[in-house]
């Protein structure tokens, strides 16, 4: 790469977008701009190096601005994409209009997009963009404070490959790469069901061995999944797949597992679900009613019995005995 300074924007200035810009900020080959709807943030940023919504303790580097104006986006070399799976696909065609076409968009977000769609696919569907992927184990506190963390960049031209690896270089970003771009997406949708299933028996058992018992079966099924659904079997053993399914599924700061030791313990009713953005209670859905059109749910007995936990009465107690079996 050139000693040209790079212009590089993230729309979103939550806690990923944030803690990935203020890390990025200190080289000074690269201009880093969190782009926001939320003023107050935006103005936080500014005036007071700090994002007074998601790290008000944390001191930001004076180099990482914020703005509002979506003009901001024109000039971008590389935007990040860190806003929630939920609105990303709408969001970003409303403003298509203010991306370059040659920018490079990188796809933070772990979810389905519209009408239940990978969402690199449904961006680049409808936008001449080159559109890749970014995932690991990584919780944004983590990477806030500097400590090594772990993340796949997926691109099908080596071209992007080598730009990212240079934009991280020198960073506490320690990357792997691959080119299933689909296998990289559906890898970060999976490990958030999973999660959720290793949390309700968790909720249930404090038992060692049944953990990693079920952590092995359900390794397994995301694997037998992931090949189903169009990804590569190598891509589990990426930083996207292991590390980031044994993160979310084993750590306490997991929103997924969280969710999980929730449902065993009797405390997640309808109303919390309807209340609460939960990706893995749509990604099961959406992951079982694809499944049933093979009728091939007894293939998979962990993300079908979570199924029928999320879709109508069940005695919570009986989770384990039943997928057991």
């Amino acid at each position: 790469m050139t000693d040209k300074l790079l212009n590089i924007c993230f729309i979103g200035a939550g806690s990923i977008g944030t803690s990935l810009g203020n890390i990025l900020s200190i080289k000074k080959n690269l201009k880093i701009t969190l782009f926001s709807i939320e003023e107050d943030v935006v103005e936080s940023i500014n005036f007071k190096n700090i994002n007074s919504k998601y790290f008000p303790n944390i001191i930001l580097n004076p180099a990482l601005t914020a703005s509002m104006d979506p003009n901001t986006l024109k000039s971008a070399d590389i935007i990040f994409l860190a806003i929630p799976s939920s609105v990303l696909v709408k969001y970003i065609f409303e403003i298509k209009d203010y991306i370059n076409p040659k920018t490079i968009l990188i796809n933070l977000a772990k979810g389905f997009g519209i009408n239940h769609k990978i969402i690199t696919e449904s961006l680049s569907e409808e936008l001449p963009n080159p559109v890749c992927s970014l995932k690991g184990p990584a919780f944004a506190r983590e990477i806030i404070n500097k400590n090594p963390t772990a993340l796949t960049f997926a691109s099908q031209d080596k071209k992007f490959t080598d730009i990212i690896s240079d934009v991280f270089s020198g960073t506490n970003i320690h990357l792997d790469f691959s080119s299933d771009i689909r296998g990289v997406e559906i890898a970060s949708i999976l490990k958030n069901i999973y999660a959720i299933i290793i949390g309700i028996v968790d909720a249930n058992f404090d038992s060692p061995n049944l953990r990693f018992l079920i952590l092995t079966k359900a390794f397994k099924e995301m694997k037998t999944l992931l090949m189903q659904f169009g990804g590569k079997r190598n891509t589990l053993f990426k930083y996207c797949g292991f590390g980031d399914f044994s993160l979310t599924a084993l750590n306490d700061l997991s929103r997924n597992r969280t969710l999980g030791l929730l449902i065993g313990k009797g405390f997640f009713t309808a109303d919390i679900s309807d209340k609460v953005l939960l990706e893995g209670k749509v990604a099961t859905i959406v992951f079982c009613e694809e499944i049933s059109k093979t009728n091939s749910l007894k293939k998979f007995p962990l993300i079908t019995e979570l199924y029928k936990v999320f879709i109508g009465e069940y005695d919570v107690t009986q989770f384990v005995k039943h997928i057991l079996k």
